[in-house]
Parts: C-alpha cells; structure tokens; sequence
C-alpha cells in the first residue's frame, strides 16, 4: 500500500509535532513517522526529569496551532526573573518586567508539551500520525521522495523532513557530516521537592567544574542541573536519595533552601552537534537533527522552534504560490535563514562555556566583568532578556 502526503516527517518529538501542526493550519497534508507509542496528558504522572524552557514568542507558535492550552491545563511553571553571577562576584540579574512582559517564560515538562501537541494535532485535519512505527528505506528518485516503513506501509511525498533527533536516520540516509564538540562534562538532573514554595526565578552559578542551575516548577519542585567532569557527575548519581539530597544543600548555593525529597534524577553527556548542511534533495532537517547546542543558556528547544517556523514559512509559501516546496531553490531559503542564527547561538554558548567553567585566570575574569558590566546596562540588560523571549531586539 502507498500513502500519498504533501510532507513526511520522521520524528513527532517536540519539533516534529510543532512542524505537523503550523503545515496542517495552511491545507498542508502530513504525514508523521514516529517511533513511540502516541503520549498521553496525565496531570497525576511523576514529574518528568526532561524540562524545556519555553519562551514568550514559542508559547504564542504553541498557541497557533492550539496546543498551549492543553498544557497550561496539565502544569507549566511561570518565572519572570532570571539571576546569572560566579564565584568571583560577577552578576546580573533580569526582570521580565523590565520589558513590559509579566513573564520571562515557562518550564514545562517534555512530556506535557509532546502530549499537548499531539492532542492539538488530533483536532486538525491533514495530519496522519503513524505509531508507533519506523522507517526502514528512503528513496528519491527526483520528483518524489519514498519512505518504507517497517509495517510494510509505502510513503510518498514532496519533501521528507528529518526530526528524529540527534542521532537522526534521516541524515544519515542524505550522507549529511555531523561537526562534533565534547565538552568533557556532564549534567545530572535531579527533581527535588523543595521547603521553600513556588518560586518565580531561575538561577545559575558558574563554578570551575561546571555550571549549577535551578528551574522552578510547579508548587514547591524544582529540577536541579548540576554539571561537572564525567567521573564526579557518575558518582553523584550512584549516591541514595538522602546523601544526594545532603551533597546537594552543601554544594548549591543558599538560595536553594532545604530540600524535603528527591523525586527522580538523570545524566547525560555535554555534547555540541552541527550537520555541515541542513537540506538535501528533497529532503531537510530541523531540531537536533541539524544542531544541538550546550544546554547551559537553555535555549535547545526556542532555537529548534525558531527553525520549524522558519521552514514553515517557506513551505508555506512555496505551496501557495503554486511552487514545488521539495526542490533546491526553496528549501536554501530555509538554510541561509536558519543556520545564520544557529550559528550565532553556538558560539554564544560556546563562548559562555569557556569564560565561566574553569579554572580562575583571564578568560574567567573577563567573564565576571560581563556580567558586572551588564548587570550595570539596562538598555543592553533589556536586548538580551527580548532576544532571549525570542522578540524583536527593540520595540
């Protein structure tokens, strides 16, 4: 048997899911490809340790295709004050306010905004969701690309878009290079119900060994990332609940307060990604799947939105303008847009990287001036908070 669809997507994953909805809104027929069973809203579940910083203009893309609501009606936490500073002094701090938003964002649970998604994805028509299932061969011969899934099902379709992660099996089919950076740490996240109730600001401080952050969430949780060298994260991590919880209110700083529970925790390697190109012939990558930055500014998922949108955008046009959106000319667009801004978002952060984690010497003391000096700049404090919202820098 051999479907029929305007667009495939390999990956109804955060990203995939976002893409699937904005082309359905515009009479875009899709087709998902997804290897987990279908998520499901659950308000009882345990928190899950996976959390996402959503900002001001992706919880608008999330609304758009009516999904938003969905998980406002779960749990997503608020915070509008952001505080930066090192051991040497340096800090700033961001208010929303400053900007005339109430909020800076929202931290929402991977699997709520996934379930949310995909709820508001069962309301629009155009969007066929096969799961679970798995591609097994790709095929192009020009004017079509083909998909064989491993039910047996044929897929056909103008464009194939790889959302399947890092590790993506689109990519590797085009023959696309990967561009790898191991930053040689590791991050263990930890859900912890704290004594102090709801908060409405994240923090971080940066320590020679890595970065220690807190994310509030709903009532009085927290997921807690501590990064360091891999031997000393792998150890933290074998602790029981209690010395964890006691290695924990030693090492972060007080603002954390006592901590009642350790609700769940997990680690992961520190990695930076790029594939050298993002589209091929009929084909185009987005997410993980084109980059994958350090997690330390938490901007992952904005900056994958930021892609999805774009390559709506141009599909879009492309298909109402009465323009093949799988050739050459039309899918460039989307990479010159969107590389230019991942680009520029990993050297930020690789460039945070390098100034606050290690050891004391020029490079950190030009850090802790960074952030004295912005702490002491409101106009330049203030196009940092709009870009971080994922704003227009003036307005």
């Amino acid at each position: 048997m051999t479907d029929d669809a305007d667009v495939i997507i390999i990956g109804g994953g955060m990203v995939g899911a976002t893409l699937a909805g904005l082309l359905a809104r515009d009479g875009i027929a899709v087709t998902v490809v997804e290897s987990q069973p279908a998520p499901h809203m659950d308000a009882q579940a345990p928190l899950d340790l996976r959390v996402s910083s959503v900002n001001i203009a992706n919880a608008e893309l999330f609304k758009r295709i009516g999904a938003w609501e969905h998980m406002t009606n779960v749990r997503v936490c608020p915070f509008r004050r952001l505080r930066v500073w090192d051991q040497g002094g340096g800090e700033t701090r961001f208010d929303a306010r400053e900007t005339g938003h109430d909020w800076f964002g929202w931290f929402v649970e991977n699997s709520v905004i996934q379930a949310g998604l995909y709820q508001a994805l069962a309301d629009l028509p155009g969007v066929r969701w096969l799961a679970p299932e798995t591609p097994e061969r790709i095929s192009s011969d020009g004017d079509a690309v083909t998909v064989r899934l491993a039910s047996g099902t044929t897929l056909r379709g103008g464009l194939l878009v790889g959302a399947d992660g890092a590790r993506s099996m689109v990519r590797e089919h085009a023959g696309i290079a990967v561009h790898h950076t191991d930053y040689d740490q590791r991050a263990l996240i930890i859900n912890v119900a704290t004594e102090l109730p709801q908060q409405d600001e994240t923090w971080q401080r940066f320590t020679p060994d890595g970065p220690q952050a807190f994310l509030p969430l709903t009532g009085n949780r927290a997921s807690l990332v501590w990064y360091g060298p891999p031997e000393s994260i792998r150890i933290l991590e074998s602790l029981d609940d209690d010395m964890l919880a006691q290695e924990i209110v030693d090492t972060f700083p007080e603002d954390l307060g006592g901590i009642t529970a350790v609700l769940g925790r997990a680690s992961f390697p520190i990695r930076r990604q790029h594939a050298a190109c993002y589209t091929a012939s009929r084909l185009a990558l987005v997410g993980d799947a084109a980059h994958a930055i350090h997690p330390l500014v938490g901007q992952g998922l904005n900056l994958g939105l930021q892609g999805v949108e774009t390559l709506a955008e141009v599909i879009t046009a492309a298909h109402g303008s009465g323009r093949d959106p799988g050739t050459a000319a039309v899918l460039a667009d989307y990479e010159r847009r969107h590389r230019a801004r991942a680009l520029t978002m990993m050297v930020a952060t690789d460039a945070f990287h390098r100034l606050f984690t290690r050891e004391p010497g020029m490079l950190t003391r030009i850090g802790n001036g960074v952030l004295r000096l912005a702490n002491k700049a409101p106009t330049g404090r203030k196009q940092v908070m709009r870009h971080a919202m994922g704003l227009p820098l003036w307005g």
